[in-house]
């Protein structure tokens, strides 16, 4: 492992140590601050009561995020074809990103009444937009030469989307996948919060609730440190997968010496 890579790790661990120093030197109270070994300790304590909540969260993120793939890519499509579709809905859109989903995951709720479904809306709600816009711009960004050349040789409409459109909107979507992937966790912890679920069949955001209703400080951290790296954990297996479409072929993804 070269300099570059170990100098963030190393950056980690030196913030880890002085927040151990400062609990340890200061005597901080567990319930106001807990050090990083103890949340450890605590996680892996607690693990298996966490376990489900974690996997939950987990299916409803991914969930959104399929979903948001599916109707972002297809909306995109559409709004790309036709000009008129897109004044028509990209409105409604545009209003969809800008409300905060605490302001709306209550009326969802009332309308909806299996919390897995009014979750899975709100997390959809949040995560969708990037989707969308960023397949757009991708379509339209294919070299107006190309398309030229594409006309010219009279290609088929598949053969245009399949060589032309999809590889030109493919970066494009990609980096909109990376934060629609993140704001898909996001909107479930939040939209959980809001609910204000309980019971076997709820999240991370739930059992964050709980321990602070009983102060305990310590399960909150360790609940927070498995929605964080859950968080890594998706962005990092979306950037593998960027890499792995974009890495031969695209400037973004190419490894260049330095």
């Amino acid at each position: 492992m070269n300099a570059a890579r170990l100098l963030p790790w190393l950056v980690f661990a030196a913030a880890l140590a002085g927040w151990e120093a400062l609990v340890r030197l200061a005597q901080i109270p567990h319930y106001i601050l807990p050090a990083p070994s103890l949340v450890l300790t605590t996680l892996a304590a607690n693990f298996e009561s966490l376990a489900p909540a974690w996997w939950y969260t987990v299916r409803i993120t991914f969930g959104a995020l399929a979903l948001s793939v599916l109707s972002g890519v297809v909306l995109a499509s559409l709004f790309a074809l036709s000009p008129w579709v897109e004044r028509s809905f990209l409105p409604f859109a545009i209003v969809l990103q800008v409300t905060p989903v605490v302001a709306i995951a209550p009326l969802i709720l009332i309308y909806i009444e299996s919390t897995t479904a009014a979750l899975l809306l709100c997390a959809w709600i949040v995560a969708f937009f990037p989707i969308l816009s960023n397949t757009v711009i991708g379509l339209r960004s294919a070299d107006a030469h190309l398309r030229d050349l594409f006309t010219l040789y009279r290609a088929t409409p598949w053969q245009r989307l399949r060589l032309l459109l999809v590889p030109s909107a493919l970066p494009y979507f990609m980096s909109g996948l990376k934060v629609a992937g993140g704001l898909a966790l996001i909107g479930a912890v939040v939209a959980e919060f809001t609910a204000g679920a309980a019971g076997r069949e709820t999240g991370l955001a739930s059992r964050i609730l709980e321990a602070s209703f009983r102060t305990e400080t310590p399960k909150m951290f360790a609940a927070l440190v498995l929605v964080s790296l859950t968080g890594v954990a998706i962005y990092a297996l979306l950037s593998q997968l960027s890499r792995a479409l974009l890495g031969r072929w695209h400037d973004s993804e190419r490894r260049t010496p330095r």
